[in-house]
């Protein structure tokens, strides 16, 4: 069955997993210690959240991180809250799905993608270039049954990717081109050796996480099929 938006947030927690994540009354905290927004975001299922904004705030700036919420659907009277206290929208997120199927129909060339575990050098050379540092490998670390995806082409190495499965889904995180190996197919290469992998996991379903902003990759999953399941986005804390 296709996961929904509420399941797919539980699977990017788990495929994408904070140092630290706790409850504490109505808000979800997270310890990103670097590693980017999805894991140093505060989450609230409950409307009463908005009556405890500061406990939010105070608990972030505790952990030595600037406040920062993710709004997600059934969040609107936090976002309005968010914005009359000047905190600004960033970075709108589509999160899509697709059966598994649908990208393991066409064999994969040899010698075009592969899975690894651990990352190897040029790997993380690939996602630094991307700006996925060593704080977001230890987000990857943390993850339970993942794999990480090296991807060749014209002889030699052109991107990388990971993914883990939660649940059923393989959500596919931090896929990175080499700049002069775009435009050639390489993450749709990418993403079905990753569909591959998941199957042999036991997923049923494969997911991606895009940024609005990211016209080309939102044009790619598209492509390939993908559907939109749900949105979120961030509200920031003027620094």
């Amino acid at each position: 069955m296709k996961p929904t938006a509420s399941e797919l947030f539980e699977i990017c927690d788990a495929t994408w997993p904070a140092a630290r994540q706790w409850d504490d009354g109505p808000w979800t905290f997270r310890e990103g210690k670097g590693g980017g927004k999805r894991v140093s975001a505060a989450t609230s299922a409950r409307s009463t959240a908005v009556d405890t904004i500061d406990v939010a705030e105070a608990g972030m700036t505790a952990m030595g991180q600037t406040p920062l919420f993710m709004i997600r659907a059934g969040d609107e009277t936090l976002d309005k809250a968010l914005a009359q206290r000047g905190y600004g929208i960033v970075d709108p997120v589509t999160l899509y799905t697709l059966p598994i199927a649908q990208l393991t129909d066409v064999p994969i060339p040899r010698v075009t993608a592969f899975t690894i575990w651990e990352p190897l050098a040029i790997m993380a050379e690939i996602w630094a270039k991307g700006g996925i540092g060593p704080a977001r490998l230890d987000v990857m670390a943390r993850a339970k049954t993942k794999t990480g995806i090296l991807a060749r082409w014209n002889e030699k190495p052109a991107g990388a990717a990971f993914a883990a499965v939660h649940n059923g889904v393989c959500m596919v995180h931090a896929v990175e081109v080499l700049s002069h190996q775009r435009r050639q197919g390489v993450a749709v290469w990418m993403m079905r050796r990753a569909a591959f992998w998941a199957q042999a996991h036991g997923a049923d379903y494969i997911s991606v996480l895009c940024v609005e902003r990211n016209i080309a990759a939102n044009a790619l999953y598209q492509a390939l099929g993908f559907t939109p399941a749900g949105q979120y986005h961030y509200r920031q804390c003027a620094q």
